[in-house]
């Protein structure tokens, strides 16, 4: 019998992605859910326009991976990575908005407040962060597995929540607002980064673990995993601000440059971005040392991460 082919990284990743895709259609399709009146169709359009854009879906893929390393797979793995892209789609609706970002362009396409309004573009990322925890708080109709512990669903919400909320990605949004006027030293870029960009990246991995009973210590163990990765993701991305152009990104480039925030790889060069991103891959893949092989895909996914091009 030959051995079955290899799947690359690029093909794991897609596979995640369709997988993902699948079940966001299917949580933002027309019918009503459990203790839902009616969903209006323009704010249902809105949110499917905002979600179901492609994109690599890379935060659910780490949920994935990180529930995988640990033994665990099936519905509340998918459902959790579903809840989260959710919630990141939200993210990125609202940030584009004429308050925020002003952004014309998200995925190539046009952003939400474009394609309908602003006003829609609002209700539809509230109703996206709203869906994740309705989706987090569901128990699956699975019967092949154990269901989850409500210790470990409260676990998930309440890491989401936080991930999500002032101390995360929120609080994040609110002082890159403000790094044009307060103009962070090296130090607050790195807690705006690790908190507008890194949080949800930290709970992906985390909620892998979580889904996967992890003891403390490897729920610790791959948080850290994802902050190093989180920071390796937003430097990436700052050096392809400078360096890429918008139709590789598919969306605006060089903004902040103009706007005047401060960013790594601005105050210290392309160069010196590089080196960090070694370093971090390198931090990366440490921290999974102590799950030996069955961490492959996870190290892939730090270095694929670090060496992205869009």
């Amino acid at each position: 019998m030959e051995n079955a082919p290899v799947t690359s990284f690029e093909e794991r990743l897609s596979g995640h992605a369709a997988r993902v895709e699948q079940e966001l259609r299917r949580l933002l399709d027309g019918r009503d859910r459990t203790g839902e009146i009616a969903r209006p169709e323009r704010l249902l359009a809105a949110m499917r326009h905002g979600v179901l854009n492609g994109g690599k879906r890379l935060r659910p893929f780490l949920v994935i991976e990180s529930a995988a390393l640990f033994g665990r797979a099936g519905e509340d793995v998918l459902a959790t990575a579903a809840a989260l892209e959710c919630v990141h789609c939200y993210s990125l609706i609202h940030d584009d908005l004429p308050a925020m970002d002003d952004d014309d362009l998200r995925r190539g396409q046009p952003t939400v407040h474009k394609a309908y309004d602003e006003a829609t573009a609002i209700l539809a990322g509230d109703s996206l962060l709203t869906l994740a925890f309705d989706i987090l708080a569901t128990e699956s109709g699975e019967a092949a597995r154990p269901p989850l512990s409500p210790r470990q669903r409260l676990d998930l919400v309440k890491g989401l929540a936080v991930a999500s909320g002032i101390g995360g990605m929120a609080g994040g949004q609110a002082l890159d607002l403000g790094a044009e006027r307060d103009r962070p030293d090296e130090a607050g870029i790195i807690r705006l980064q690790a908190m507008k960009t890194g949080a949800l990246i930290r709970y992906a991995c985390e909620a892998g673990a979580i889904l996967g009973g992890a003891t403390f210590a490897d729920r610790e163990r791959l948080a850290e995993f994802g902050s190093a990765i989180g920071l390796a993701f937003q430097l990436a991305d700052d050096l392809l601000d400078l360096t890429a152009d918008a139709a590789a990104m598919g969306k605006a480039t060089g903004k902040d440059a103009a706007a005047g925030k401060g960013t790594l790889p601005a105050l210290h060069g392309a160069e010196w971005t590089r080196q960090q991103l070694k370093g971090l891959v390198d931090q990366a893949h440490d921290l999974l040392e102590p799950f030996g092989a069955k961490a492959a895909v996870l190290k892939q996914a730090a270095t694929f991460i670090a060496e992205r091009k869009s």
